[in-house]
C-alpha cells in the first residue's frame, strides 16, 4: 500500500465539492467548468487557485466565499432580493435597491460596499443618481421618494404625496427636478432642492412603470401598464401626446438626444420607435423577449438594451442602410442564466448568482449583477483577451409580418 498523501486527499475532496456545486452547469454546458466553474467556487479551492489564471479575459472577479461550507458564507450583501442596480454617471459608484428596505452604494474599482442608505419602511424598487453623481434618489413601496447625499449616505429629503407604491424615479438633466412614477397611475414632479411637489401628471389608467426626461428637460415620456406611452410638457404639466400600439404593458421608454424619437419596450416583446412630433410609429422591432432597460447610442443609430443591441432603420442618422453592421460596439449583456458577449454565451451563472437585475458599463466593460439572494457582484471583461469568435456582432434581420417594418435584432444559434 502506497504512502498516505494528505495533499492528494485534499484535492480529491475539493474536486468532489466542485462537481457537486457545479452539477447543474456541467449538465447544461460542460465546457463552462473552465470558466464559470473557476470563477464562482470558493477562493481557497485548490482547483480555483491552480487554474483561474487560464481565464485572462476576466479582469475583476466576483467576490466569493473563501472556503467550502454547508451554508452560504455571509458576504457584504443585501439581506433580501435586489430589485435594481445602476451606475453613477462617472462610473465610480453603483447603487443597488433591495427588498430589504435599503439602498447600498458600491465602489466599482474594488467591488466593495461603501455605504448603506437606511430610512425606507418598505421595499425599495429602484435608485438613480443625479447627473453630477452628488445625489441618489430612491423609490419605494412605502409611497415615498428619498434623496441621499452620495458621499456621506445622509438622507437629505423625503418626498411624500403619492398614494401608492413608487416604482421609479429620475432626475432632470439639470438636476433641478425629480420625476416619480407610481402605482397610483400618476407621475409627480418635485423640486430637488426643496422637496416641494410642483406638479401631478394625470392621464394614465394603470400603473406608471417609468419616466424619462428629454435631454433639454422640456419633455417627459412615461411608460405604463395601460399599454401606452404618454408625453408631457414639463413647464405646464400638460399631456401633449398619447402613443398607442403596444398590446401589453410598456416597461420603459427612452428619448433620443434631439428629443424627436421615443423608443418604448413592452411585454408584447416588441420595441417601437415613435416620432414625437407627429406621434406616429415609425418602426417596430420584434425582440422575442421583454426588455426593461434601454438607451439610445450617442449617434442615434441603435439602441443598447438589456438583451443586446438593436440597429434602427428609421433613425435619421442611419441613412436607411440595411447592410449588416460591421462597427457596432461590443455588447455585454446578462440574461436569466448567462453573461453574453455580442449575443454569444460567455459565462453561465450558478443558481446563487443568477440575476434579479443587472447593469452594464460599456465603457469600462464592467457588469454588476444583483441577485435574489441579496448578493451584488462585479465582473469585468477584457475584450482584447477574448477568443476572436466573441468579438464579431451576431445579428439577423427580423421581419414584422403584415407591418412592413424591419429591424436588426441580436440572435444566436444555440
Amino acid at each position: 500500500m502506497g504512502d498516505y498523501d494528505p495533499g492528494l486527499l485534499e484535492l480529491a475532496y475539493d474536486a468532489k465539492r466542485f462537481v457537486l456545486y457545479m452539477r447543474s452547469i456541467i449538465e447544461l454546458a460542460p465546457l463552462q467548468i473552465y470558466c464559470s466553474g473557476l470563477l464562482f467556487i470558493p477562493g481557497s479551492s485548490l482547483i480555483r487557485v491552480g487554474y483561474l489564471k487560464n481565464i485572462p479575459w476576466v479582469t475583476m472577479e466576483p467576490k466569493v466565499a473563501n472556503v467550502w461550507s454547508s451554508s452560504i458564507q455571509t458576504l457584504e450583501s443585501h439581506t433580501d432580493s435586489v430589485n435594481s442596480t445602476v451606475f453613477s454617471p462617472d462610473g465610480k459608484l453603483v447603487a443597488s435597491a433591495s427588498k430589504d428596505n435599503t439602498v447600498r452604494l458600491w465602489d466599482t474599482s474594488t467591488g466593495r460596499q461603501c455605504g448603506v442608505l437606511e430610512g425606507h419602511t418598505d421595499l425599495v424598487n429602484s435608485a438613480v443618481f443625479s447627473p453630477d453623481a452628488k445625489l441618489v434618489a430612491s423609490a419605494s413601496d412605502d409611497k415615498t421618494i428619498r434623496l441621499w447625499d452620495a458621499s456621506t449616505g445622509r438622507q437629505c429629503g423625503a418626498l411624500e404625496g403619492h398614494t401608492d407604491a413608487v416604482k421609479s424615479t429620475v432626475f432632470s438633466p439639470d438636476a433641478k427636478l425629480v420625476a416619480s412614477a407610481s402605482d397610483d397611475k400618476t407621475i409627480r414632479l418635485w423640486d430637488a432642492s426643496t422637496g416641494r411637489q410642483c406638479g401631478v401628471l394625470e392621464g394614465h389608467t394603470d400603473t406608471v412603470k417609468s419616466t424619462v426626461f428629454s435631454p433639454d428637460g422640456k419633455l417627459i415620456a412615461s411608460a405604463s401598464e395601460d399599454k401606452t406611452v404618454r408625453l408631457w410638457d414639463t413647464s405646464t404639466g400638460k399631456q401633449c401626446g398619447v402613443l398607442e400600439g403596444h398590446t401589453s404593458s410598456v416597461n420603459s421608454a427612452v428619448l433620443s438626444r434631439d428629443g424627436n424619437l421615443v423608443a418604448s419596450a413592452s411585454d408584447d416583446e416588441t420595441v417601437r420607435l415613435w416620432d414625437t412630433r407627429n406621434r406616429t410609429t415609425i418602426e417596430i422591432i420584434e425582440t422575442h423577449a421583454s426588455i426593461n432597460i434601454m438607451r439610445f447610442s450617442d449617434d442615434g443609430t441603435h439602441l443598447h438594451t438589456s438583451h443586446g443591441i438593436l440597429q434602427l432603420k428609421s433613425s435619421p442618422h442611419s441613412g436607411g442602410n440595411w447592410e449588416l453592421p460591421h462597427t457596432l460596439p461590443h455588447s455585454l449583456n446578462v440574461t436569466d442564466q448567462w453573461i453574453t458577449c455580442n449575443m454569444r454565451k460567455l459565462l453561465c451563472l450558478p443558481a446563487d448568482y443568477q440575476p434579479s437585475c443587472s447593469a452594464v458599463n460599456d465603457t469600462a466593460s464592467l457588469i454588476v449583477i444583483g441577485s435574489r439572494t441579496g448578493r451584488v457582484i462585479f465582473i469585468s471583461i477584457d475584450f482584447t483577451a477574448l477568443p476572436a469568435a466573441y468579438l464579431q456582432p451576431s445579428v439577423q434581420v427580423a421581419v414584422i409580418a403584415g407591418k412592413g417594418f424591419l429591424g436588426l435584432v441580436g440572435s444566436q444559434k444555440l
